[in-house]
């Protein structure tokens, strides 16, 4: 059995996603979810889905073993961080090499790095009249959004649309390719 843990900071719109896609499958599980948000919609969709989810803090995640010590508790065969919006300490990037992936709501490298994400992303690709843009999926490393690149997926922009019109669009993308390259990562064929 394939193992997957979860971080996100917010809605958990892809968490749920994630875990309902695996849901299902014999050979993968969401074994948990981790976020750094004790506000975020996250926790009460995993209740809502019978996932365990847990809350930490920074100095938990930073300063001490506490989120390390989790993970090496649950042994994930993947670290998918789905909408988390703090860099990954390199502490626990070297313990899980290659294990750490994120999702990332533009065509990186454009677009990318600290303070990038949803509707900041969206403005600046409509500031820059960009005719594209799309999601990557990458590895993790020790910057924002700099790692190796895994998979990409591309949407048009046209002149009319406004930053819910590429909301909507990323999503899309989000929801149909992320389990499925996280499933081929799992077993390889990627």
């Amino acid at each position: 059995m394939k193992r997957i843990v979860i971080f996100a900071s917010g809605s958990g719109s892809n968490a749920e996603n994630l875990i309902k896609f695996f849901r299902n499958k014999d050979n993968v599980s969401v074994i948990q979810v981790l976020t750094n948000n004790p506000h975020a919609k996250v926790i009460e969709r995993c209740k809502r889905l019978g996932v365990s989810c847990l809350c930490f803090n920074k100095a938990d995640f930073h300063e001490t073993q506490y989120v390390l010590n989790l993970l090496k508790s649950y042994n994930p065969d993947l670290i998918v961080l789905a909408g988390f919006l703090w860099k990954f300490p390199e502490f626990i990037l070297k313990v899980f090499p290659n294990k750490v992936i994120n999702i990332h709501p533009a065509l990186l490298p454009k677009y990318g790095g600290k303070g990038m994400y949803g509707k900041h992303v969206h403005q600046a690709v409509l500031d820059n009249k960009e005719s594209e843009t799309g999601i990557t999926i990458h590895y993790v490393n020790e910057n924002y959004d700099e790692g190796a690149i895994i998979f990409q997926a591309k949407c048009k922009v046209e002149t009319t649309d406004t930053i819910e019109d590429i909301t909507a669009k990323i999503h899309e993308l989000e929801m149909t390719n992320f389990p499925k390259v996280i499933e081929k990562l799992l077993f390889k064929e990627i």
